[in-house]
């Protein structure tokens, strides 16, 4: 069997808009075949979820989580096309796998399209100066600030956060793969984090 590498799954992922973990698997079923892993998504119907990101989503629900003996507490905001699939069990486990999700990695955006630009660009500034101070040469830099933006977003982006109960699996896989399995589109539309004793922003 050959190696399936993460050039392959990425260039499997961008054809189809499935999540990661669902392109390594179909790679490594064919041996590294991308046309016979892009059918076998198809059959799965995985490579349909990315198309139905831009329909309307008016229903889902709000769950809560409380952790740490009540000093945590989290309100999180999923929405759905459906008053069905709001009621569905693998839709309501989600929800509350987010919030726990939220509890424990303390996330302050859902995705990267959220953060200010201002803040980005401070972000990269910062990181630019560390890398210099470091060092290394301008040239190298951008490339460094690049791997260190990346890590930035798995921190503050809840989408781009490694699971907690998984760590081969980001959180945007487990979206990904729930829409392509209940076939509507999902969104995470918003969240709050409170914890005992925080100072007020």
């Amino acid at each position: 069997m050959s190696e399936i590498t993460a050039q392959m799954v990425k260039e499997l992922r961008d054809t189809t808009g499935a999540p990661f973990i669902d392109c390594k698997r179909a790679l490594e079923e064919v041996s590294g075949d991308l046309d016979k892993a892009l059918d076998i998504l198809k059959i799965k119907g995985v490579a349909k979820a990315s198309k139905k990101v831009g329909r309307d989503t008016p229903e889902g629900t709000v769950t809560s989580y409380i952790h740490a003996g009540g000093r945590i507490g989290v309100m999180v905001e999923i929405n759905c096309e459906t008053d069905f699939v709001a009621k569905n069990e693998e839709f309501q486990t989600f929800a509350r796998e987010v919030a726990m999700q939220i509890a424990a990695a303390n996330p302050k955006y859902i995705s990267k399209e959220e953060i200010p630009e201002s803040e980005l660009e401070r972000e990269k500034e910062v990181m630019k100066a560390q890398v210099i101070e470091s060092g290394k040469p301008a040239n190298i830099a951008e490339k460094i600030v690049e791997g260190k933006l990346e890590k930035f977003f798995e921190e503050v982006c809840l989408l781009n956060q490694t699971h907690i109960r998984d760590s081969k699996v980001k959180i945007d896989d487990l979206l990904q793969a729930l829409i392509a399995k209940i076939g509507e589109n999902i969104k995470v539309r918003r969240f709050t984090r409170f914890q005992l004793g925080e100072p007020l922003d």
